[in-house]
């Protein structure tokens, strides 16, 4: 009976010593802040990875969200109809959207769009062996390599959510006025009467939270890659499945703090 646990204990100690790996460089890679913005070449990597993050998602975003707010909004509205309730089409998109949607829509654009490249990145340079070679020069690798990342993921997250919120209010309007015979305007009135100061603040933090975890478990599988190609290929693969479960989980938890009845 030992032997058929020790598998099983096995993978619980490998999944928290990985979690606890996560968290330091997660940390470090926060405190580096100060360091990346007093040296030049340190904001223009910064400066570099805000585009990245930001303009480099954000055709992936608008589609996204469009087409996610015109399908809410026709689900919804084929429900309402029936009880003549079209109007709350529009303050249910905005719960959806500012509560859960737009924040957990982005954290999952930014996994597979940016996470992803961030893994493969830091695990080529792992297994050809940058990484310690910049350790050899005295250039410390968390600072160099993973605080502009991580911050920039933090800085655009909100952003890229509160744009991702607008825009499927905009899908949810032009399918409400083509589908369920609601004015536009009227339309957006609606959203932005139901929506709240809270709904928006808490979708906001929720993003950037997103941005840590994807940022720090990217950053992190990317240097714990090994084997080299057939490596960096699975490393990529684990950032963006641990990067998705950390979202939902940790979404939960978040929606759970600041929404309990």
């Amino acid at each position: 009976m030992t032997v058929l646990h020790e598998p099983v204990d096995g993978f619980w100690r490998a999944a928290l010593a990985g979690v606890g790996r996560t968290a330091r460089l997660t940390g470090a890679g926060l405190a580096a802040l100060p360091g990346v913005l007093a040296r030049r070449a340190g904001r223009r990597d910064l400066a570099r990875q805000l585009y990245v993050v930001g303009v480099g998602s954000l055709a992936v975003a608008t589609v996204v969200a469009l087409f996610t707010g015109m399908i809410l909004s026709l689900q919804l509205g084929i429900a309402f109809r029936q009880f003549s309730q079209e109007l709350m089409v529009a303050m249910t998109l905005a719960y959806a959207m500012l509560r859960e949607m737009g924040p957990f829509m982005t954290g999952i654009i930014l996994a597979a769009c940016v996470g992803s490249a961030m893994a493969a990145q830091l695990g080529t340079m792992t297994v050809s062996d940058e990484t310690a070679a910049l350790e050899m020069m005295g250039v410390d690798p968390v600072r160099f390599l993973v605080a502009p990342r991580l911050w920039a993921l933090v800085a655009m997250a909100p952003l890229l959510s509160f744009y991702t919120c607008v825009v499927a209010f905009v899908g949810g309007g032009l399918v409400g006025y083509t589908q369920l015979g609601i004015p536009f305007l009227q339309f957006m009135g609606e959203v932005v009467e139901a929506a709240e100061p809270k709904d928006l603040y808490v979708g906001l933090l929720k993003a950037a939270f997103f941005g840590v975890l994807v940022g720090g478990i990217s950053c992190a599988v990317g240097f714990a890659t090994r084997q080299g190609a057939a490596g960096v290929g699975a490393s990529t693969r684990r950032a963006v499945v641990y990067s998705f479960l950390a979202i939902l989980v940790g979404g939960y938890f978040v929606t759970r703090c600041f929404y309990v009845f």
